[in-house]
């Protein structure tokens, strides 16, 4: 790839705020061809990170959102019936094999337990997908890398990453951004001003508080955009905040009392 490519790619990247050095991590990462492992609460950022990085390295991308019901041939691809004649197809990972792409796992713990057994070969030194339906089997092209992301706090016991996966994988641990840099983030993304912004983060912090609590999880950092951006658009504050940043998170309506009056404490 040369140089020029990769500027383009740069320019045209989905914005992102870095953290830490996580920027210069993935990209050694890439060139060394190593698979990648996003540790991180829903919502902070892992997705647009690696949609950032890929279009800065100007290296095709595969998303493939992990659930319950992702079995391996759904990675890897399967014969489908094409006028008349049975012709195989690719999966998304298959194909990021093939052309040197990066495919990323999102909530890869969330998959069916097969789909781990088929990374093991792509995430040593042997680089390499076995196809058992076609017989082949594909040394990964150069450019290839596995990034996979779950949410550590989440999982309950039957659904978390063996040691022996993990341990394949360099990981970086996310979290949601210093409110600074969480503030300059919303602006960017929403339009609306530092001043009004400011609040909003705030409140979004004292409703991480109580995870684990009243909730299961706090609030992202993509749900304060929303509300902010409804707010650059009219809405009253109140309402907003309802709309993107409590009826997101609970259907209790105790709760919901809860969290209003939390509103009113921060907003008077």
């Amino acid at each position: 790839m040369n140089a020029q490519t990769k500027l383009e790619g740069a320019a045209k990247a989905p914005f992102y705020q870095p953290q830490t050095d996580e920027c210069e991590l993935f990209e050694v990462a890439a060139k060394q061809d190593l698979p990648l492992l996003l540790k991180g609460p829903t919502g902070c950022g892992k997705t647009r990170f690696v949609a950032h990085m890929a279009a800065k390295l100007g290296r095709p991308l595969y998303t493939v959102a992990c659930h319950d019901d992702l079995s391996a041939a759904d990675l890897i691809g399967r014969y489908l019936l094409k006028g008349g004649e049975t012709v195989w197809v690719d999966g998304p990972l298959t194909r990021a094999v093939r052309e040197g792409a990066i495919c990323y796992l999102d909530e890869v713990v969330e998959a069916r337990k097969d789909v781990t057994v088929v990374l093991h070969p792509l995430t040593d030194d042997r680089r390499i997908l076995p196809i058992d339906r076609t017989g082949e089997e594909l040394e990964a092209a150069p450019g290839f890398m596995l990034v996979a992301s779950y949410n550590p706090g989440y999982q309950n016991i039957l659904k978390t990453l063996k040691p022996s996966t993990r341990q394949r994988f360099l990981s970086i641990e996310f979290d949601f951004p210093a409110m600074d840099h969480e503030v300059a983030i919303v602006v960017r993304e929403s339009g609306l001003d530092e001043n009004r912004v400011r609040p909003l983060v705030r409140l979004a912090a004292k409703l991480r508080d109580l995870k684990g609590q009243d909730l299961e999880e706090g609030v992202s950092t993509r749900l304060i955009i929303y509300a902010a951006s409804l707010i650059r658009d009219g809405m009253p504050v109140e309402r907003a905040i309802l709309a993107a940043m409590i009826e997101p998170l609970t259907d209790d309506a105790d709760v919901k009392q809860g969290l209003l009056d939390l509103v009113t404490a921060t907003f008077g």
